[in-house]
């Protein structure tokens, strides 16, 4: 296995069946297989089945329904968006339903939470089956089953944000089975956005940098991420959001590999670099906290013995990263 391929949402080969998307006659071919199956998203939380084994071990998948599922009637008519076909050959397509009320959550939204079956249980949904965030559950799910909800999530999430012409501001459609919005008005074609992030292991002989930022959980800490701005070369990414937000000077850099991350829109570029100075100077508007990190104290996080850090959160790039680099074997 490649190294990239290591990572949450890494990529499996999905075949994407790019060429069918455009194509009516086609889609209603691939609707109409006797496998086909769709995902389920609800205010972006995803509808996964299983639970945990008499051991304590994590046993949950994607939830994959029939096409003619009841649960369907709440999408009001939208046609589901294209994922592509799994490695076992089935058609595999993703629909919403966010604009199902459920009557405990009247007059307000759906809760945040980073939770396992904690959402509203759907009346039309099996035993076992139940909406979780994506984070909560994305390294206890296949590859391809990564994929395919990161894929999902991010399209349904630019849906909902883009829901107007960029040019002239009239409503726009979904089009090309969900890989495309079209506007009636000025023939206008808009594209799935996604925003570039550089994500980097900043070392300084047998110390790393770690940052913390405004509002996260007690013991989060992780490595520094940031936007890439027009015009600027990755590498060119991480030596200035390291320097913006802790003064540290950074020399070379490398590309490691890279990581879909559908929180909304983001794709990951994971990054190794090497620091030229050791003076930290936070930035309080970006950071709340930043400190060097030994690889002696790094080994008693990832065994969840440091007093103050808590271990990484498993699925992320940034727990590739740091595990990758403690263990020698960063690419």
């Amino acid at each position: 296995m490649w190294q990239d391929q290591e990572v949450t949402f890494g990529g499996t080969g999905l075949d994407r069946l790019a060429q069918q998307r455009g194509d009516a006659t086609a889609l209603d071919a691939l609707m109409a297989e006797p496998g086909a199956r769709t995902l389920l998203y609800w205010r972006g939380n995803v509808l996964i089945e299983g639970g945990e084994t008499e051991g304590g071990e994590a046993d949950r998948a994607l939830a994959r329904l029939p096409l003619d599922h009841p649960v369907l009637a709440e999408a009001l008519g939208a046609a589901p968006i294209l994922l592509g076909r799994s490695a076992d050959g089935a058609v595999i397509f993703a629909q919403d339903i966010s604009a199902w009320q459920p009557p405990e959550l009247e007059h307000r939204d759906a809760p945040l939470g980073w939770t396992v079956g904690g959402l509203p249980q759907h009346p039309a949904l099996a035993e076992g089956q139940g909406f979780s965030d994506l984070r909560a559950i994305m390294a206890d799910l296949t590859p391809e089953e990564a994929e395919l909800a990161a894929t999902a999530r991010g399209l349904f999430s630019w849906h909902q944000t883009h829901r107007f012409c960029a040019r002239c501001g009239q409503p726009s459609q979904i089009n090309e089975a969900g890989w495309q919005r079209r506007c009636p008005t000025c023939q206008a074609q808009h594209f799935p956005r996604t925003d570039p992030v550089v994500i980097m292991l900043i070392a300084r002989g047998e110390n790393v940098l770690l940052g913390r930022s405004h509002g996260w959980p007690e013991g989060m800490w992780s490595v520094p991420a940031g936007f890439v701005e027009p015009g600027e070369t990755i590498e060119a990414a991480v030596r200035r959001e390291v320097l913006e937000e802790t003064a540290v000077e950074v020399g070379e850099v490398r590309y490691v590999c890279c990581q879909p991350w559908p929180f909304p829109n983001s794709l990951m570029f994971g990054c190794r670099g090497t620091a030229l100075s050791e003076a930290i100077s936070v930035d309080p508007v970006e950071l709340e906290d930043a400190m060097w990190l030994s690889r002696e104290e790094l080994a008693t996080v990832f065994a969840g013995d440091h007093p103050m850090i808590r271990r990484p959160r498993r699925g992320a790039i940034a727990e590739f990263l740091l595990r990758n680099w403690l263990a020698d074997r960063l690419a």
